[in-house]
């Protein structure tokens, strides 16, 4: 399970169980063993759905969606919190070849360095980008591939190729009603 979970890992799931399940939170499918993704927080589900509408409405090429479970190879299924694909693109019902862009949305219980292990899986499954985001803390990072993670200034925006978010407008939900 995530860090900071108090449930142990279940394994011997088979990944045709894993994919007839839906799980609440979410799980990642590690070759046979399921980790819960921890649980979101409030800001964690205000700023998901947040980037899915910025993306959605702002970027026609694109369509966003939370907690889609993509396959990284045989048996090994990640789940980010939020995914864009060109909607020329879609894969259905989950993405088996890259996507454009994964975005891992930092809860309380997250260690920083196991989302960028995360991270690295999406990139070797051929993602280029990949955003994190700290809702609690308002901090957010680019990772691209082959590239260390770069912390966005407060005044910078979040950016993959055809998206480009102001800092100030993700994280405006953050503060309102």
């Amino acid at each position: 399970m995530a860090a900071g979970s108090t449930h142990p890992p279940v394994t011997g799931v088979s990944v045709e169980e894993y994919l007839a399940t839906s799980y609440k939170p979410a799980c990642d499918y590690l070759d046979g063993v399921l980790r819960q993704k921890p649980l979101p927080t409030w800001k964690h589900g205000r700023l998901q759905g947040w980037l899915m509408q910025l993306i959605n409405s702002g970027f026609t090429e694109f369509a966003a969606a939370s907690e889609v479970a993509v396959r990284i190879r045989e048996g090994r299924y990640l789940v980010p919190d939020v995914i864009a694909q060109r909607v020329d693109r879609i894969q259905s019902p989950y993405p088996t070849e890259p996507v454009h862009l994964c975005i891992e949305i930092l809860s309380p219980d997250d260690r920083i360095s196991e989302l960028f292990a995360k991270c690295e899986e999406y990139h070797a499954w051929g993602v280029k980008t990949v955003w994190m985001v700290d809702p609690d803390n308002e901090r957010a990072w680019e990772y691209r591939s082959g590239e260390r993670p770069r912390e966005i200034p407060a005044d910078g925006s979040l950016t993959a190729e055809g998206i480009a978010i102001p800092l100030a407008e993700v994280f405006s939900v953050v503060h309102a009603r």
